[in-house]
């Protein structure tokens, strides 16, 4: 038996939202769901998990790749389910990078570039906010068992709930952990201009947001632990302002860790911003652009086939 909804605004109070502004709106909440559970699972990794009696200690963190995986997951699903939030609308870039390849190489308008990076940078912020009104309880018992060193009473484990940091085997270095953002980026984007090829193998019947987020759980996977891969500057700097406002300063602004790493929070900006047109160039230079000439020449031939030689006709 069919149920017919009625709505529940009339359209005339959305036609202000029909256009840049309600693709500002998506982006926004988009980029509030992929925070929010994202930074959330984190959150069990490091916190709730640990501080409710679930793990070995109340300080036990990452003790098997099994915990890293829970992370690699939890991002991905995350990404997927931002992604069919806002696809709709704006098409769910939830990514400066993603909005400046798409520019760069996709005809996206540049009058939106800076919109639509405002309105990502403000919902992750807000998304690591309410993770934090969740779990401050279990963030807090984690600082005040967790050994030094200490930032008005922080500890970098619960700022990496939020926010990322190199690794200590680059000793302070920015070069590695650039490079690393950049490469973990440039793959996701060839990928995902992969997945949204339509003259490719393109992803069928809205299953796209799901492999979209198989592929940052495969970046996580592979190229994670370098540093934290954040391959999203919104994803990193949204929290990292909310962190520095809650109380981890220096931790968060400049991002410095004595003896560790110093001023780092310019890296998972500009290494994913590189990456992501690095990326998109070279699927295009490998396959796009032979994607389209064919197309143009209507030679397509099966995978595996080769095009069939043509011959003069014989008068």
């Amino acid at each position: 038996m069919a149920v017919e909804i009625p709505a529940i605004i009339r359209p005339s109070r959305l036609r202000s939202r029909g256009g840049l502004l309600g693709e500002c709106l998506a982006e926004f909440l988009g980029t509030f769901v992929l925070i929010s559970f994202g930074c959330g699972v984190v959150a069990m990794a490091v916190a709730a998990l640990p501080g409710s009696g679930r793990a070995a200690t109340p300080t036990t963190i990452f003790l098997a790749s099994g915990d890293w995986l829970l992370v690699a997951w939890g991002w991905a699903f995350a990404v997927a389910f931002g992604v069919y939030v806002g696809g709709g609308v704006s098409g769910a870039h939830l990514n400066p990078a993603v909005t400046l390849a798409m520019a760069v190489r996709r005809g996206f308008s540049w009058a939106k570039v800076l919109p639509y990076w405002f309105s990502q940078v403000v919902g992750a912020l807000t998304g690591a906010a309410v993770v934090y009104l969740v779990y401050h309880d279990a963030i807090h018992a984690y600082d005040r068992v967790a050994p030094g060193p200490k930032v008005n009473g922080h500890t970098n484990a619960t700022f990496s709930i939020f926010a990322t940091f190199p690794a200590a085997y680059y000793h302070g270095g920015y070069w590695g952990p650039l490079v690393d953002q950049i490469v973990g980026t440039a793959f996701l984007l060839m990928l995902i201009a992969a997945v949204l090829d339509v003259r490719n193998q393109a992803v069928q019947a809205n299953l796209g947001p799901l492999v979209v987020g198989l592929v940052v759980a495969a970046v996580g996977m592979s190229y994670g632990a370098n540093a934290g891969y954040a391959i999203n500057p919104a994803r990193d700097f949204g929290p990292r302002l909310f962190t520095y406002a809650a109380g981890w300063s220096s931790l968060a602004f400049p991002g410095s860790v004595a003896g560790s790493y110093s001023s780092y929070w310019w890296i998972p900006i500009v290494g994913p911003l590189i990456g992501g047109v690095v990326g998109i160039l070279v699927y295009d230079l490998f396959v796009g652009d032979v994607l389209l000439v064919r197309a143009e020449l209507a030679e397509v031939p099966e995978p595996g086939r080769a095009t069939a030689v043509r011959t003069a006709d014989k008068g």
